[in-house]
């Protein structure tokens, strides 16, 4: 199956990032390079893209899409969270605007093999980098059964995570849970009639919950964002795409701790804190898909995009 990507709040996306021709910019989630490629539109020959992704394949990917580009364009197997180890190996002192679409890829969803869909049987994987030892299937059958339930409580959102995690215990006791079919059907099995009733698939949450465990997705999310700035010259812009409640939030408010100056106390008459705004905020409520762009790609609906200037 050929890696793809459709870019996401695409035009918002470059509006947000406010493109000099002639800049260093870096897409820290590359992926297919549906957005890298409209960034790489926007340069000229002194402009210069960085494109990171842990996914050999989506790499492999946008190196086929982006070529015959005017700028340089450089791609690196890294995590981007650790994006400022990226610039320093690259020289580069600084970068003009960074771009992070937290959503898992289309062709890491549809591709059975990779273990990441309750919609078809495959062996539990879930790795955005095939490298790294921790898979879905360590997670589901050597996790205690309270991780399991804080897992899948705090990382999906799941309201039966109790009974989920107890019956992925019990059932683990007989034999190892493997695919995903087996484990899409225990969480099924696990829930109530009412909730297997619901417009959404019963096991949605759940494994939503594990991949980001699997991934580290919500540390690297503050990680990255935590380094981000710093990274930023002056008048950079970051611009970041969230698909669920757990990273918006913590985009939203690192933002706006980042935007906030003094932190004294108002009862105190003078600032001793000292501290001063680091960034700006672009839209603060965010910007979210059109419903053109919804019809289209259905997949944007969830899709939320916050951008900070750096002062």
């Amino acid at each position: 199956m050929e890696f793809y990507h459709v870019p996401v709040l695409a035009k918002q996306c470059i509006e947000a990032l406010a493109i000099r021709p002639d800049g260093v910019y870096a897409d820290g989630t590359t992926g297919g390079g549906g957005h890298s490629r409209l960034i790489a539109e926007q340069l000229n020959e002194k402009g210069r893209l960085i494109c990171i992704d842990r996914d050999d394949a989506a790499l492999a990917a946008a190196r086929k899409r982006l070529t015959g580009f005017a700028c340089h364009i450089d791609f690196v197997k890294s995590n981007f969270m650790d994006m400022d180890q990226v610039f320093e190996s690259l020289g580069v002192p600084a970068v003009d605007g960074i771009l992070l679409d937290l959503g898992v890829s289309s062709y890491q969803l549809d591709t059975p093999e990779r273990g990441f869909s309750y919609q078809s049987d495959a062996p539990l994987d879930m790795r955005m980098d095939r490298a790294q030892s921790l898979t879905a299937r360590e997670v589901v059958n050597s996790y205690s059964e309270e991780r399991l339930r804080e897992i899948i409580g705090r990382y999906g959102e799941e309201r039966y995570a109790g009974r989920i995690a107890s019956a992925i215990v019990s059932h683990r006791k007989r034999r190892p849970i493997e695919t995903t079919a087996e484990l899409s059907d225990m969480i099924r099995a696990a829930m109530p009639p009412a909730a297997r009733r619901e417009k959404q698939h019963p096991a949605k949450r759940t494994f939503q919950a594990i991949r980001i465990e699997v991934n580290g997705e919500l540390t690297a999310v503050q990680t990255a964002l935590d380094k981000a700035v710093p990274c930023l010259s002056a008048g950079g812009r970051i611009a970041v795409i969230s698909f669920h409640s757990l990273e918006d939030r913590i985009v939203k408010q690192t933002f706006a701790g980042l935007a906030r100056g003094c932190v004294c106390p108002k009862e105190f008459p003078v600032c001793v804190c000292g501290r001063k705004p680091q960034v700006r905020l672009i839209e603060k409520g965010g910007v979210t898909a059109s419903e053109e762009e919804l019809r289209e790609n259905p997949r944007a609906r969830s899709a939320r995009l916050r951008t900070a200037e750096k002062l």
